[in-house]
């Protein structure tokens, strides 16, 4: 099976424009008629909601936020203001990490579900998953939808899920189990293969075919890195609570949106209007309801605080015809120096430089120090043994890869405005390791 429903991932582009019109003209009114936020929304914004009827319309609706939301639910409100249907008709309950801030409340249902999953079966699909692989899921079975939306999915293919939650699971799953993939993070699978050597089984001697990491934006050198310990491929998804479920085919140029279900704009960072293809920029999502169908939340033109670049429109070597975007970064972990901004990811990419990798173990955590004259970013990289380590080679490395293509951080380097100082600690010697929760990579301390 090469397509899990290939009428809709191989429609021919001017289909799928006009299919993406209807829908965004029957979404917008699905709003008025349905949201009383959006009801006064567009009232109070004097819009009309039939003159919305294509994708550069949206250009003309205000861009909805984080902050819209939680001010728009309780305890702020009464109410929840987002909510679209009546609660009857709501399948299911799920809130946000909260990880920005205070939980976001959604409301899906049965419909959502299904529109949730088939998503994510066409990204399994298009990764080569299909009936009878056995796939270990490490995303949490909580509030948030990842792991149960993957579960759906799972059903839809005839796949069977291992429902671990967390990748700190026995090593006897491994052998008792066979599961065919796993769903993680880079740095999950990455400490479950050290946990799998330690117990003799050799990652690349498993019954593992594919990995997926998903959960968070990462370099291509750590993916890079984590496909040499397993041996097999890993592949990139891109989900959220707000549903946008992008995947990444067997080709691995780029994640595929899928268009019918989620439209996704690329703003520039004032919001006034659509990037052209090549240049980075905010994802904007419009939730797309087929004509007829219902929804318990919706959302137009929603600030995911994300950022990407869209790599193509043309139809991509696997068939499909959906575009592609690049492995999405959070905005929160972006930082800005002397006026450039950098990513979490470019710290990674640095550490993850494949030499350096003979001496560490990938685990890594920085943090920015200094004011408006002088900036000093501290990083820590975790050794496998920090007595018989390359540090020399492994600094020149990182600022090598750091620097390349930042110009402007280039120069506040050698003027001495900007300094890089290294840390090289044994196992479990970084921070992180000392605080509960997700470990946070890069820390702003000015």
């Amino acid at each position: 099976m090469n397509y899990f429903n290939e009428e809709i991932e191989t429609m021919d582009r001017n289909d799928l424009d006009a299919l993406v019109e209807e829908r965004i003209k029957y979404t917008v009114e699905y709003a008025y008629d349905n949201s009383p936020f959006y009801r006064k929304w567009f009232k109070e914004n004097r819009i009309n909601t039939s003159d919305i009827k294509s994708h550069e319309d949206l250009r003309e609706l205000p861009i909805i936020t984080s902050k819209t939301l939680r001010e728009k639910q309780p305890p702020e409100t009464e109410d929840f203001e987002f909510k679209c249907i009546d609660w009857d008709s709501i399948y299911t309950i799920h809130e946000t990490s909260g990880t920005s801030g205070v939980p976001k409340s959604f409301f899906l249902t049965w419909d959502d579900w299904n529109r949730y999953a088939e998503k994510y079966a066409r990204s399994f699909v298009s990764q080569g998953f299909g009936k009878g692989d056995r796939v270990v899921v490490c995303a949490s079975y909580g509030m948030n939808v990842g792991a149960n939306t993957m579960t759906l999915a799972a059903q839809k293919i005839g796949m069977a899920i291992i429902p671990e939650g967390k990748c700190t699971f026995p090593v006897r799953i491994m052998k008792n189990y066979q599961p065919t993939g796993i769903v993680g993070s880079i740095f999950k699978l990455l400490r479950l293969a050290k946990r799998m050597e330690a117990e003799g089984i050799l990652p690349q001697e498993s019954s593992i075919k594919h990995l997926i990491a998903g959960g968070e934006s990462f370099a291509e050198e750590s993916r890079a890195y984590l496909e040499e310990i397993w041996g097999v491929p890993v592949y990139n998804t891109y989900g959220s609570t707000e549903g946008t479920m992008c995947g990444e085919c067997y080709i691995k140029a780029g994640l595929h949106v899928p268009e019918d279900l989620v439209h996704l704009d690329v703003y520039d960072p004032r919001f006034e209007n659509f990037l052209d293809e090549g240049e980075c920029g905010r994802i904007v999502l419009t939730t797309l309801l087929p004509v007829g169908q219902k929804t318990g939340t919706l959302l137009l033109n929603y600030d995911t605080e994300d950022t990407t670049v869209v790599v193509s429109r043309e139809k991509c070597k696997c068939g499909r015809t959906h575009m592609r975007i690049l492995n999405p970064q959070r905005e929160a972990e972006t930082v800005w120096v002397a006026g450039n901004p950098f990513n979490k990811v470019d710290i990674e990419q640095g550490v993850f430089q494949k030499d350096n990798m003979e001496y560490l173990t990938g685990e890594y955590e920085a943090f920015l120090y200094g004011d408006e004259m002088e900036t000093t970013l501290r990083v820590s990289m975790e050794c496998i043994d920090p007595e018989n380590c390359d540090r020399d080679m492994i600094r020149e490395n990182f600022i090598k890869s750091f620097l390349k293509f930042k110009p402007g951080m280039e120069q506040a380097y050698s003027d001495g405005t900007f300094n890089m100082d290294f840390n090289f600690t044994g196992p479990e010697g970084l921070e992180f390791y000392k605080i509960r929760g997700r470990p946070k990579r890069l820390v702003d301390r000015r």
